[in-house]
């Protein structure tokens, strides 16, 4: 079993369509986790191979006694009263480092996992997804945590209204003869989202007024092609008391003298402070303006499974 292998990517498109060449899966809003499963022993790693078990201890767990050795990609999400999963209810449990503090949150998560890569001592990349979907329902036991993603075809369009209206983030799309692309952004798979949203770096944020505490707003940006940080607004709403706090403490940590964004008009002066660009925020927003500024936008949480200097404006293809 290889100790690591970069997990594929979606490509943002506009365009929906259905196909009978092409599957249609649930977006899950969660964080990404491939589970390593051999010998009886399990690792669980985000996106960029962080190891994450100490935040999921029980779907650890679930993974006990398995007969077959696997390498599994899906997606760790906390359900919501609604049945929804949200990202913003999983912040709580993905920044927590010891299992005895993740579990007492209380907050249900569950692995729904939607490809298999390794299977018994054998690579399952080359296969078609169909076959490869196949392979995962037969060697690994699903339950109340670890939960099979599954799919419909051709009805994207149909699925797809159906999606927006249960308040998922969208769907995924792919190809039935694509094999697995190790660390590539494939138009194999594609993203239908009901909601514009997407990772963007913390480069500063502003001090609170009034009654509000922490901070008030996050200044935010992304890379343009020559690596440069763009700034993409100020992101003042989605923030509970705890996060406010907690981030503040977070963000006095990291602050530089100066702005890590390229110059531009729109950036404010006073009353701001500058941080060194690592974090990554996920952020929820309704369109891009012309002038390339966020319009409306609101914070659902941090990433850990993005590092900062990869993130840039995603654009519908």
């Amino acid at each position: 079993m290889p100790r690591w292998i970069d997990p594929m990517l979606a490509t943002l498109t506009s365009e929906r369509f259905d196909s009978p060449e092409w599957i249609y899966e649930h977006k899950l809003d969660g964080e990404r986790c491939l589970a390593y499963v051999e010998a009886g022993t399990v690792r669980l790693r985000s996106r960029n191979d962080h190891p994450i078990d100490a935040s999921y201890p029980e779907i650890a767990a679930a993974f006990d006694g398995a007969a077959v050795d696997v390498i599994v990609d899906g997606e760790v999400v906390a359900i919501g009263e609604d049945g929804v999963d949200r990202f913003e209810l999983l912040q709580h449990r993905m920044q927590l480092q010891r299992p005895a503090k993740a579990l007492a949150t209380g907050i249900h998560v569950e692995y729904h996992v939607f490809d298999i890569l390794w299977a018994g001592g054998y690579s399952t990349l080359e296969l078609p997804v169909l076959e490869r979907k196949a392979v995962l329902r037969g060697v690994v036991t699903f339950g109340e945590r670890i939960v099979y993603v599954d799919h419909r075809s051709p009805d994207g369009v149909a699925y797809y209204q159906e999606a927006c209206r249960r308040g998922w983030e969208g769907l995924i799309a792919k190809r039935i003869a694509a094999r697995y692309q190790p660390g590539k952004r494939s138009k194999d798979w594609l993203k239908f989202k009901c909601v514009a949203n997407q990772e963007l770096v913390i480069g500063g944020f502003t001090d609170p007024k009034g009654s509000r505490v922490g901070f008030g707003a996050l200044l935010v940006g992304y890379h343009d092609a020559d690596h440069r940080l763009r700034y993409a607004g100020k992101v003042g709403t989605g923030f509970d008391e705890r996060t406010l706090r907690e981030l503040r403490s977070v963000l006095d940590r990291l602050e530089r003298p100066e702005p890590p964004f390229a110059e531009d008009p729109d950036l404010p002066r006073r009353g701001v402070h500058w941080v060194e660009p690592r974090l990554v925020a996920e952020v929820a927003f309704s369109e891009w303006t012309d002038s390339g500024k966020l319009r409306h936008p609101r914070f659902q949480g941090l990433r850990r499974d993005k590092p900062a200097s990869s993130v840039v404006r995603e654009i519908p293809r």
